[in-house]
């Protein structure tokens, strides 16, 4: 006599078959509303794929979820399967799984519990509240959120995952050469740590090949002959890098990777003298004069700073980011190397160029004029009270990194991104000061946590 449970899996599959028309039609409809909020929005999405689980895979995971055992009924046990619909949203490299999670703020009206409405689709539902990314059974993460859509009073749900092509390929890997290989008996220990070491040289190609994608695409943007804006902010990073490299072997006896820093040192010295500047190009060749008169004198990183007054600023960032750089300007040897190469550049009163610096990476991160609008229905007093929280948060959780990659062009861009999402979805989460002061902490956390993730 067959087991009861075949028959009530027969039953699920039977009532799956008969909704396939509906299934179809909401696959159709999640594909072109995705294709809409995230393909056509954002440039670094490359693929939209949509799939409705296929009877073989439904079978295999209602006995291995055991429904048999959660549900009385087919109706029900369908309700609860997450992933009838499958969405795939695939990007270029890992970094962009994050942005592309954080835009899908923009389209919802968030609740404090429960599912998110689409703004452009009220039948379309998701839950952003789900912890993110997700720790698969394998040990790694994943962007993965459940939601659901409504046509013609009955609930379909799906499941949408955000992968880069790395992620995407390595989950082929894992389930066509691992999961479903016969021969595969003892997932062991080795095992493991043999799949684990691939992942990690899968992260390591991503990274590669969004360096060159860059590259790449700043080379095809650049056509004239001679030296321009961008190509000055190349040469003195370089010569930068250089002279450091040089100088600490001869004043200490060691050299280290100075590249991003170089690279963030020109970026501050062209938005400090030549952005919106006259006779740019003669300041350039004074510039490079400068660099050729250090590359001749002495450069000693063994010679403590001196600011000979305690750092103030009325911007929560600056104040709490400058105060922990004049903590650790001498005791802690890369921030002395970096600010002895910051004064070095800049001749003149240091008190003066620390607190333009400080200014300078605040608003790489913060841009003043979008920052100044946002909070616009609360009261002056209440928006500056947010403003100053989320900004004061942000330089504390920075300063907890411990690391001066907090500096580096790509974190700050990646940290722009990430604030800049997240405020905009607190606006729209919290339309009264009310509700925001009641969700204060929970606020902070979630602040805190997003930071941390840029630099993880």
């Amino acid at each position: 006599m067959e087991l009861a449970l075949f028959q009530f899996i027969d039953d699920i599959v039977a009532l799956y078959r008969n909704n396939m028309a509906l299934y179809m039609e909401v696959e159709s409809i999640l594909n072109a509303v995705f294709r809409q909020l995230i393909i056509n929005q954002d440039d670094t999405a490359v693929s939209l794929q949509t799939r409705i689980k296929q009877e073989e895979s439904l079978r295999e995971k209602l006995i291995r979820k055991q429904f048999y055992l959660d549900y009385d009924n087919p109706e029900e046990a369908l309700d609860n399967l997450h992933d009838l619909i499958g969405i795939t949203v695939q990007c270029r490299f890992i970094r962009n799984e994050m942005n592309i999670y954080h835009s899908l703020y923009r389209f919802f009206e968030m609740k404090k519990k429960g599912y998110a409405r689409c703004r452009y689709d009220d039948h379309l539902f998701m839950n952003l509240s789900m912890p993110q990314p997700q720790l698969q059974r394998n040990g790694f993460t994943i962007y993965r959120l459940d939601g659901y859509y409504v046509l013609n009073d009955k609930q379909v749900n799906f499941e949408l995952q955000i992968k880069s092509l790395v992620h995407a390929f390595w989950s082929e890997i894992e389930h066509e050469v691992v999961y479903k290989n016969p021969d595969f008996v003892a997932y062991d220990s080795f095992n493991k740590s043999m799949l684990g070491a691939i992942r990690d040289n899968l992260d390591i190609v991503d990274r590669q090949l969004e360096i060159m994608y860059k590259q790449i695409s700043e080379e095809s943007n650049r056509a004239q002959i001679g030296m321009d804006d961008k190509g000055f902010k190349i040469f003195v990073a370089s010569s930068i890098n250089e002279l450091v490299n040089r100088k600490m072997k001869e004043s200490v006896g060691f050299t280290t990777d100075f590249r991003k820093c170089s690279a963030i040192l020109a970026q501050f010295l062209y938005i400090r003298h030549f952005v919106n500047g006259e006779h740019n190009r003669e300041k350039m060749v004074d510039y490079l004069d400068h660099l050729n008169y250090l590359s001749e004198t002495g450069v000693d990183f063994r010679i403590g700073i001196t600011l000979d007054k305690e750092f103030h600023s009325d911007k929560p960032f600056c104040d709490s980011i400058g105060r922990y750089w004049q903590s650790v300007i001498n005791s802690n040897f890369q921030w002395h190397v970096f600010f002895v190469m910051l004064f070095g550049l800049h001749p003149g009163d240091h008190n003066e160029i620390f607190s333009s610096f400080c200014t300078i990476i605040r608003m790489l991160i913060i841009q003043p004029g979008w920052y100044a609008a946002t909070f616009q229905n609360y009261s002056a007093e209440d928006a500056k009270y947010v403003q100053d929280l989320l900004e004061r948060v942000l330089a504390e959780t920075m300063i907890s990194i411990g690391s001066i990659k907090i500096v580096h062009e790509d974190m700050l861009y990646d940290t722009m991104s990430a604030f800049r999402a997240m405020v905009t979805s607190f606006e729209q989460e919290y339309p009264a000061f009310e509700d925001f002061k009641n969700d204060e902490e929970m606020i902070v956390q979630r602040e805190i946590l997003q930071i941390n993730s840029v630099f993880q």
